[in-house]
């Protein structure tokens, strides 16, 4: 049975209630009633007079509970028609969008129905999910492009010289396995890469967590990293605010994501430019904030910077050797964390900072 003819039996059953109801009381209960009344007026002592009247509330008590029963009958029809005509164009609109989703095409969208807030709230709610779907899939389809071109260029280099070994025209000399050995590396970083990403985006990443004052983190993230800068030529410094709460964290995890911001700032920072690593009190939260005062960040940029395998600039960003999912990783580890990273910056030539919120654990 359809919705149509749900609404319809169920209006109808109203209606038959409705009607017995009525007649119940008309007939049932009314001519005692009425009778008590014309006793009490008077009229009891004509017996035809009384015959008459009594006849009369009958004739007119069943004429106007057949009008109305008809009237509500029609009207109820009506109502049932209007409803289901709606209601049925409403969902068969959301029935066709979840159609097209559910076949790939997650451009569909559905109007808002205009009958109340709760088939609007559905409808909103259906065109939220195709949204992310459709920004879901743009990524996976972007991340398999950069994949198969991250994989390319190391499988292409790995079999010119193989080829050329096989053929004669190359030796393994130690300038030729130092090349192959690079692009091993090359592929066993985006490997682990890929790797890591995924178990930190699925919750899979377990953390063993304590309590670390948060210099201790800027610290040991700026000594790890200064012989790498000091070979750049850009200046590392520290600044942690002192009487910081302390941070529930995996301090492996945390040395990692401090680790991709600060490779990150050193691949945009030219030589002579200046990374601090800072921690400050925001709110309920302490930041540890990377900044430099390198290439800086297009606005449009920002809000996909953490995205996997987004790139800025492609060319340059792959002739320093980034995999393109470091700051990815560093999301999930932070969100992992129950924190959150952002990125700043207010454009090309004025540098770029890296925020990571982490909630506070006040003694």
């Amino acid at each position: 049975m359809g919705l149509a003819g749900r609404l319809l039996a169920a209006l109808a059953v109203v209606v038959l209630v409705g009607a017995l109801t009525a007649w119940l009381v008309a007939g049932v209960l009314g001519p005692p009633i009425f009778h008590d009344h014309l006793v009490q007026a008077g009229v009891a002592d004509d017996a035809r007079a009384l015959l008459h009247a009594e006849e009369a509330y009958t004739t007119a008590s069943t004429l106007s509970l057949s009008i109305a029963v008809a009237a509500a009958a029609f009207t109820s029809l009506a109502v049932s028609v209007f409803l289901t005509t709606r209601i049925g164009r409403s969902l068969s609109s959301l029935t066709t969008g979840a159609a097209h989703v559910a076949s790939g095409r997650y451009d569909a969208r559905v109007p808002r129905p205009g009958m109340g807030t709760e088939f609007d709230r559905l409808a909103d709610a259906f065109n939220r999910m195709a949204g992310r779907l459709e920004a879901s899939e743009r990524l996976r389809r972007r991340s398999l492009a950069d994949v198969a071109h991250e994989l390319r260029t190391p499988v292409a280099t790995l079999d010119a010289y193989l080829q050329g070994l096989e053929d004669g025209v190359t030796t393994l000399s130690p300038p030729t396995i130092e090349v192959l050995h690079s692009q091993v590396v090359r592929l066993t970083r985006l490997a682990e890469d890929l790797a890591a990403v995924t178990r930190a985006e699925s919750g899979e990443l377990g953390l063993r967590t304590a309590r670390v004052p948060p210099a201790q983190l800027v610290t040991a993230a700026v000594t790890s990293a200064r012989e790498r800068y000091a070979a750049a030529g850009v200046d590392l410094t520290a600044d942690a605010q002192p009487g910081l709460p302390e941070v529930t964290v995996d301090t492996e995890r945390m040395a990692q994501v401090l680790g991709n911001l600060l490779d990150n700032a050193l691949r945009h920072t030219p030589p002579g430019g200046s990374v601090v690593v800072s921690a400050t009190r925001s709110a309920h939260d302490v930041a540890l904030s990377v900044s430099d005062s390198g290439e800086g960040i297009d606005l449009e940029h920002l809000p996909h910077v953490f995205e996997r395998f987004y790139r800025v600039d492609e060319a340059r960003d792959r002739d320093h050797g980034g995999s393109g999912v470091g700051l990815a990783i560093t999301k999930a580890l932070v969100e992992a964390h129950g924190g959150t990273v952002s990125a700043v910056s207010r454009g090309p030539g004025t540098g770029a900072r890296f925020d990571v919120a982490l909630p506070a654990r006040d003694r």
